[in-house]
């Protein structure tokens, strides 16, 4: 493969997108949009109070930039299980590979002093929209009465699948690494669907030895990035 030649140590491959078969593969799509009508009396009470609370829209870009920083490394610090270390370095690089007309940038304001609390970026395509980073100060996702995800997933699968009449959102292909409880959030909450689809990966020679090696104990192996290859092989062969 190619990319592998560019120095990668593996490339993976997902194909056959929204295949009738069920797999161990997925991305995570919400195609249609009910308004409040197709959630749960208690998952709309919690939107309205979200809304309440905060204001969701679109910004430019530079704000996300410039005060988004403390807003993600918060949020990195709080996950379940830690993904990656968040800095100043790798906030920069996240915002660099962002400069295109290709994304969006959403802000979500405290209603009581305009302050930013949260902010979400986007990736837009032909016909869909992924999003790809989102992050709240953890202080108001405890609060409990202001449920600031309801609002702002709420307020932009409106947009992008009401206004802007997109095909589909999705937040991502299934998760490696298993940081984050967003995914089965959206499936109950606002009705996301696994879209299955198949996986390939490719390895360079010496990484596919390695694998194959460290496979059979992939359940007693807690080093993270190891462990989330491991994952990704079990998916691969069928076995997660």
């Amino acid at each position: 493969m190619s990319f592998l030649k560019q120095g990668g140590v593996l490339v993976r491959n997902t194909y056959d997108f929204d295949c009738q078969n069920q797999t161990c593969f997925w991305n995570l799509i919400k195609d249609s949009f009910g308004g409040l009508e197709e959630l749960s009396s208690n998952t709309r009470k919690k939107v309205k109070r979200s809304l309440e609370h905060f204001e969701f829209k679109l910004v430019d870009a530079q704000l996300t930039k410039d005060l988004g920083y403390p807003i993600l490394k918060a949020t990195y610090d709080d996950y379940a299980v830690m993904d990656y270390a968040m800095n100043p370095d790798v906030f920069n690089e996240m915002m660099a590979l962002f400069e295109s007309s290709q994304y969006d940038y959403w802000g979500a304001f405290d209603r009581d002093n305009g302050d930013l609390v949260g902010f979400c970026v986007n990736r837009i395509w032909k016909e869909a929209c992924g999003y790809e980073t989102i992050a709240f100060i953890p202080k108001y996702k405890r609060k409990s009465t202001s449920y600031p995800y309801y609002g702002f997933y709420y307020s932009m699968n409106q947009y992008y699948l009401q206004e802007k009449g997109l095909r589909y959102v999705t937040s991502g292909t299934r998760s490696i690494t298993e940081h984050s409880n967003i995914q089965p959030f959206l499936e109950e909450k606002f009705h996301f669907r696994k879209s299955y689809c198949r996986l390939a990966v490719h390895y360079k020679w010496w990484m596919k030895i390695a694998v194959n090696m460290l496979y059979p104990f992939r359940k007693t192996i807690s080093l993270r990035r190891v462990k989330a290859i491991l994952n990704l092989e079990a998916m691969q062969r069928g076995e997660k």
